[in-house]
């Protein structure tokens, strides 16, 4: 494959995982959202903009530097579901990466049949199989750090813009201008693992699982 391939084959990898469509993004999981909604933290564009900045310089920063490390191959899958596991207080939230890894690797199975997977079988993280992938595309840990930490936002925002029923040229702007802080969150995540936490989203998601249908999964 010469290097123009190569490249094509990276971005076009960047922008399919980035994609809210997939088994990982705002259609199935709010990443905390619907929960904020309830409890009137998020009430329009500009809330929803404080606390998905909130939510990727925290959460999204320790996922995305387990997935630049594994990416880069700095850290192993068994490794990496245990410091994943470990930097995950929330029993709920647990959860709810693993069903976003399942997700994951079901696209990956199908999308690179010759890699082998069987490390991320009977569970794996969604920031390790994201690892994982990079690695097998050959992406650097700082754009797979970037694909993470940008899906992060981007489902999320997804979300907040559906039980809102926000203007979706609000809610891009909202996006874009959290650009920036994704490619500096993805920049330290490459640099080594990040082992921050943030109590409030660890609430959301162990409220968000005892509500009464809940139009998302987490």
């Amino acid at each position: 494959m010469d290097s123009l391939t190569d490249s094509r084959s990276q971005l076009a990898m960047m922008l399919t995982l980035a994609d809210s469509r997939l088994p990982v993004g705002g259609h199935v999981h709010s990443g905390g959202v619907e929960q904020a909604v309830a409890d009137r933290i998020i009430v329009d564009a500009d809330s929803l903009s404080v606390f998905l900045r909130r939510r990727v310089l925290t959460t999204g920063l320790v996922a995305a530097s387990i997935a630049a490390a594994v990416a880069d191959g700095t850290l192993d899958v068994p490794a990496a579901q245990c410091e994943t596991d470990a930097r995950t207080p929330s029993a709920a939230a647990r959860r709810a990466s693993l069903a976003q890894g399942r997700g994951m690797l079901r696209l990956a199975r199908r999308l690179w049949q010759h890699a082998e997977w069987d490390e991320h079988v009977p569970r794996t993280h969604q920031p390790v199989i994201t690892g994982a992938v990079g690695r097998v595309c050959r992406l650097s840990g700082f754009h797979t750090a970037l694909i993470l930490a940008y899906t992060t936002m981007s489902g999320a925002a997804t979300a907040g813009q559906r039980l809102l029923a926000l203007d979706p040229a609000d809610v891009a702007v909202v996006i874009a201008d959290l650009g920036v802080e994704c490619e500096r969150v993805a920049a330290a995540a490459a640099v080594g693992l990040a082992d921050l936490s943030d109590p409030t989203f660890d609430v959301f998601a162990e409220r968000h699982e005892r509500r009464e249908m809940p139009l998302f999964m987490s």
